[in-house]
């Protein structure tokens, strides 16, 4: 990536659903991109789509299910000369069924992706951040995370750990100038639902393109949401 006077979002999951629809409003907002997801060819797609924005976009393919995956990662972005402004932990797996029935690989999966992973990047970034007195990091929680969820009990166990690691971290961080937030995504998609009647035109995707949009701006634009993780 050539040098640029833009700030540099990685967001992680960026291939296709709320990851791309961030990766638009990161662009939209003046950042340049690193996409991260194990699909090159979608990320190749959305980097042809948002070069209208004057966004320079660097894709790293990356797997973060596997161990290790999210150390090269960071160190394929420092090897480009990359510093990362906003870190988007997106990147989720979820699974369906009852526990002692799953897939154990699949488990393994999850806890790797929702919880090792976003732990892992996070703490990559923010020494950086912290001295450069500026950054910001989204961890994607959801509204699972705020009770049992049988039939999916370890996706929501894993959305419990993002929203108190991040509020944990939150509070650790006040006053270094890095803002920590852990929004909830379902919610917003209430929103959206709530503000169009069934005969509307309103399909999946622009459910994502909707809640991508306030995700953003409640965690990076309002400062009333920058200020604390809720």
């Amino acid at each position: 990536m050539a040098t640029s006077a833009r700030p540099v979002a990685l967001i992680t999951g960026a291939s296709a659903g709320i990851g791309a629809g961030l990766a638009r409003e990161a662009a939209n907002d003046g950042h340049d991109l690193v996409l991260v997801a194990r699909r090159r060819e979608p990320m190749e797609a959305l980097a042809a789509e948002l070069k209208s924005t004057g966004a320079q976009i660097t894709i790293i393919p990356a797997d973060l299910s596997r161990p290790g995956a999210a150390a090269a990662l960071m160190e394929t972005s420092e090897l480009r000369g990359l510093v990362i402004d906003t870190l988007i932990n997106n990147a989720g797996l979820g699974d369906t069924g009852r526990f002692d029935q799953e897939n154990p690989e699949r488990i393994l999966s999850m806890l790797q992706v929702n919880i090792v992973a976003l732990t892992e990047l996070t703490r990559l970034v923010l020494p950086q951040m912290v001295a450069r007195k500026h950054g910001k990091v989204m961890l994607l929680a959801s509204t699972a995370a705020f009770q049992p969820g049988p039939g999916m009990a370890v996706y929501y166990a894993t959305k419990s750990y993002v929203l108190s690691f991040g509020r944990a971290i939150g509070q650790e961080l006040r006053g270094t100038g890095v803002k920590i937030t852990a929004p909830k995504a379902v919610l917003f998609v209430l929103l959206a639902v709530l503000h169009h009647t069934p005969n509307d035109e309103f399909g999946k995707s622009d459910y994502q393109i909707f809640e991508a949009r306030i995700l953003f701006l409640a965690s990076f634009e309002f400062e009333r949401f920058a200020r604390r993780v809720d």
